[in-house]
C-alpha cells in the first residue's frame, strides 16, 4: 500500500538557517552568561560583611575572659560567654569561608599580632564588656537586616544570642 508523503512546510534550507541561528544564539548566551560571574564582582567588591561580626565575636569572647579576673564571683557567666561567642567567630568564619570557596578546615586559626611586647591593659569590668556586647549585637542586627538567606539567619541567632547574654549573665 502506497503511504502519501505530504511536503514539509519548510524546505532543507530553511531547517538549516534556523539550526545555524539557534546555535549561534546559544553560543552567544552561554559567553554572555559567562561574563557576568560572581568572581568578577566578589574581586572588586567590598569584604565580606561577615568578617567584621567574626572579628567583634573574638574581641568579645577574649573580653570576657579578661573580665573574669575583675570578677572571679561572676567567672562562670564570663566563661559561658567567652565560649558562646567563640563559637559564633567560628561559625562566621567558616561562612565567610564558604562564600569565598575556600574549605574551612584548611584556614589558619588567627593569631595575635606580632611586634613589640606592649604593657597590657587593665582587664575590662563587666559593664564595659555589657557595653561592647551591646555594640556587637546591633552589629550583628544591622546585619541580619541587609542580608538574606542562611547569613541574616546566622547573624539573626548570633544577634539573639548575643542580647540573651546582656539580659540572662550579665544581671
Amino acid at each position: 500500500m502506497p503511504v502519501a508523503v505530504t511536503p514539509s512546510p519548510i524546505s532543507r534550507r530553511s531547517a538549516f538557517r534556523i539550526a545555524g541561528a539557534a546555535t549561534v544564539g546559544l553560543t552567544a548566551l552561554t559567553l554572555s552568561a559567562g561574563c557576568t560571574t560572581d568572581a568578577a564582582d566578589r574581586d572588586s567588591a567590598e569584604p565580606d560583611p561577615l568578617i567584621s561580626a567574626a572579628e567583634s565575636a573574638r574581641r568579645d569572647a577574649a573580653t570576657a575572659t579578661a573580665a573574669a579576673a575583675l570578677a572571679p564571683e561572676r567567672a562562670g557567666a564570663l566563661s559561658v560567654i567567652a565560649s558562646e561567642r567563640g563559637a559564633h567567630a567560628d561559625a562566621l568564619s567558616a561562612e565567610v569561608a564558604r562564600a569565598a570557596g575556600i574549605d574551612p578546615t584548611a584556614m589558619p586559626s588567627p593569631s595575635p599580632t606580632g611586634g613589640q611586647a606592649e604593657p597590657a591593659p587593665p582587664p575590662p569590668t563587666v559593664d564595659e564588656l555589657r557595653t561592647q556586647l551591646a555594640g556587637s549585637q546591633r552589629e550583628a542586627a544591622g546585619l541580619a537586616r541587609r542580608l538574606s538567606g542562611y547569613r541574616a539567619g546566622l547573624l539573626g541567632s548570633v544577634s539573639a544570642a548575643v542580647a540573651a547574654q546582656q539580659a540572662v549573665l550579665l544581671l
